[in-house]
């Protein structure tokens, strides 16, 4: 198993539950398939306040099934959870809701960002907005 794979779990219970919504509860199980064999993560989203996680086998809200080679895409930001699902990657059995906080967790792809922000930069302001008023460019 990768060491991304392993780091990113045991650091969910530090991140906490700040990133997820207040409504969203539940279980969800990360099942990792190579070559016949399974590595299960069990991750515990029901606590107000804290994201347990261990490695038990068992039933669960939801279960994303996929292969530790996506996996580590995801979690090195290099795919988008939603993406990886579309493209058949990745599947999802349960509770849709809970796959979609969760992919909170995950680092948002390299060269993205806010598009209220690349609006805003772009945008013109002060001085030269006054100019293309007046000049009737607007």
């Amino acid at each position: 198993m990768s060491d991304d794979i392993e780091a990113f779990f045991v650091a969910l219970p530090a991140r906490g539950r700040a990133m997820l919504p207040p409504r969203v509860r539940g279980t969800l199980r990360v099942d990792l398939v190579t070559h016949g064999s399974t590595d299960h993560w069990y991750v515990d989203l029901r606590a107000a306040d804290q994201v347990v996680v261990n490695r038990d086998v068992r039933a669960a809200d939801a279960v994303l099934t996929t292969t530790p080679a996506v996996f580590v895409r995801l979690v090195r930001g290099e795919s988008p959870a939603t993406a990886v699902l579309l493209r058949n990657e990745a599947t999802l059995v349960g509770d849709a809701r809970l796959i979609l906080a969760f992919r909170r967790y995950f680092p948002p792809p390299r060269g993205t960002g806010d598009p209220r922000e690349g609006a805003q930069r772009r945008a013109l302001h002060g001085q030269a907005w006054r100019e293309r008023l007046r000049a009737g460019l607007v």
